[in-house]
Formats: structure tokens, C-alpha cells, sequence
């Protein structure tokens, strides 16, 4: 999944983007509320939010995204643990809540859970001939183990996370790549390629003009 960590503790933030990249998650990190404003229209699958930043609240400014009519789901990540502080969170937009210092294996838990539930599944979701676990970041091809790159599987989960949904070139590339992806680059089509080459050409479907899309009939 593609995360957006907002974190102004140098080394917090930067231990937990070095997990969750060694977790297989796409990260990128900010520091302000400024700057997760900017990225807030970026495609992501889960925001990971500090309460106390140097430029205001972050329970203030995911009310504020909720408002907007944003939706992307959001963890907030505080030291503050106190039941109102967990109800204030919670009515503020959170879908989730987490009390510092935590293990960062219960971080990666429920970011499992929550893929499930996005993938609208806590099983394998079943694609023609191919099956895939969201959690467990595998695929089966007629019952067999596929093994994929960390950026096929990433383009794998990006369309089923939204399956039924067509999917911008560029959004799926930020999905893939967070901020350091290459628009210019023909990155992405080579990765589909090689994708459709393992599990199946109609698995993903180039809608013309348009974007992607998780296809229904994997053996075309």
C-alpha cells in the first residue's frame, strides 16, 4: 500500500519509513501540516498522522480533509492516551488509533487488517484463474505460487484495493512509486508487461485514454 506518514520527529519518522519500506509499503513522509496539505490529493491508501505538529493539530487537519470530502483512511499515532483523547480522534475522522511508543509489528498488523478491508475480503480474493492475498502480498496462478517484484505486487494490490474502479496512469504510478516515480519514464508499462506475462495478459486492462483497470478474464 502507498502510506503517508505525517511526523515531525526526525528519528521517529525515519525508523518508521524504513519499516514500513522493509514491510513492502510504498512511504512517504512529511514533516508539517503544510506539506501533507499539498500531498493530501495524492493517491494513497492510508494516512499516518501525528496529533501535536509544529503548525497545528493533526486531528484538526484530518477533520478538515473529512470536510473536503476525503476519504482516505487514517491512523493517528500519539502519545496522548487518555479516553477522550481516543473519542476526540476517533470523531475527528480517524478510523484508527495508536498510543506511543508501540511495537511497530502491531503498526504492520493492523495495516494488514486494514488491507483486508479494503480489498473487501479477510480471504483470498479470487480473479478468474488467479487468486491473491492481500495480506500475505502473494498471488496463485491456477493454485500455483507466482513469485512477483516488489513493484509487480505493488501494482497487483494498487488495482485490487480498488477493483471494479478504473485507475489513472499517473495515480497508479504514484500508488507504485510514491514520490520518486518517473512519469516521463515508460516505467510502469514494463512492469504491467512483465505482470501480465506471469499471471495472465487480461488480468489488467488498458482502458484507452483513461487508465487501468483489474480485468475480469485473466486468460485472454
Amino acid at each position: 500500500m502507498r502510506l503517508l506518514v505525517l511526523e515531525d520527529d526526525s528519528t521517529l519518522g525515519e525508523a518508521l519509513q524504513e519499516f514500513l519500506r522493509m514491510d513492502g509499503h510504498v512511504v512517504d513522509w512529511c514533516r508539517t501540516l503544510s506539506q501533507a496539505s499539498v500531498l493530501a490529493r495524492e493517491p494513497y491508501d492510508i494516512w499516518l498522522l501525528d496529533w501535536n505538529l509544529p503548525d497545528g493539530s493533526g486531528v484538526d487537519w484530518l477533520r478538515s480533509q473529512r470536510i473536503k470530502g476525503m476519504t482516505t483512511a487514517a491512523i493517528v499515532l500519539t502519545a496522548r492516551d487518555q479516553l477522550q483523547d481516543r473519542i476526540a480522534g476517533l470523531d475527528g475522522g480517524a478510523d484508527d488509533f495508536m498510543v506511543k511508543p508501540f511495537a511497530p509489528e502491531e503498526l504492520s498488523a493492523r495495516l494488514r487488517a486494514f488491507s483486508r478491508r479494503l480489498a473487501g475480503s479477510a480471504e483470498r480474493k479470487r480473479i478468474g484463474r488467479v487468486e491473491v492475498d492481500i495480506a500475505a502480498k502473494s498471488a496463485w496462478l491456477n493454485g500455483v505460487h507466482v513469485d512477483l517484484t516488489a513493484r509487480e505486487w505493488a501494482i497487483l494490490e494498487a488495482l485490487v484495493l480498488r477493483a471494479g474502479r478504473i485507475v489513472a496512469a499517473t495515480d497508479l504510478e504514484a500508488l507504485v512509486m510514491g514520490l520518486e516515480g518517473d512519469i516521463a519514464s515508460n516505467a510502469l508499462q514494463v512492469h504491467i508487461h512483465k505482470l501480465r506475462s506471469k499471471l495472465g495478459k487480461g488480468l489488467i486492462e488498458t482502458i484507452r485514454g483513461l487508465g487501468y483497470r483489474l480485468g475480469a478474464d485473466e486468460a485472454k
